[in-house]
């Protein structure tokens, strides 16, 4: 399981350390894509492999999950970890997520998500607000 969150930048080169933490679980060679709110999405290879088989089973007659699957796997890429912990973020992914310099590296339970450090204090702010709320309404399922 991956929590917690570490602050890290970008080198000019598009590296991006992965915390020893996350690596870890991890491994030396995982999926990075597109994920929600403008984050980016780390899966180990076993969990790709499981989100893959569920998303393959989504109804290809619907234009919605024809559009997300599209969006999901367009933006895969395998990383490797190179010998100081850093994985080389390819370019479209870095403008998806308006990544450029300090980034957040967080952990959300069966994968990590990587955050522009703004994009990340905006989102908080938002959740901030509703937090109670959004506990409220979703107690039922814990």
């Amino acid at each position: 399981m991956f929590m917690g969150e570490f602050q890290h930048n970008i080198d000019p080169k598009g590296r991006l350390i992965i915390p020893a933490r996350f690596r870890e679980g991890l491994g030396d060679r995982f999926i990075v894509t597109k994920g929600l709110d403008n984050c980016l999405f780390v899966y180990p290879q076993q969990e790709w492999s499981e989100v893959e088989q569920k998303l393959k089973s989504l109804p290809f007659t619907r234009a919605d999950a024809r559009a997300f699957v599209r969006f999901f796997f367009s933006g895969a890429t395998e990383c490797d970890v190179d010998k100081q912990g850093r994985i080389l973020l390819p370019n479209n992914l870095r403008e998806y997520a308006k990544l450029d310099k300090e980034t957040m590296v967080v952990g959300v339970s069966n994968r990590v998500e990587i955050w522009s450090k703004e994009e990340w204090e905006n989102y908080n702010a938002k959740a901030a607000a509703s937090f109670e709320q959004l506990a409220e309404n979703l107690v039922d399922l814990l």
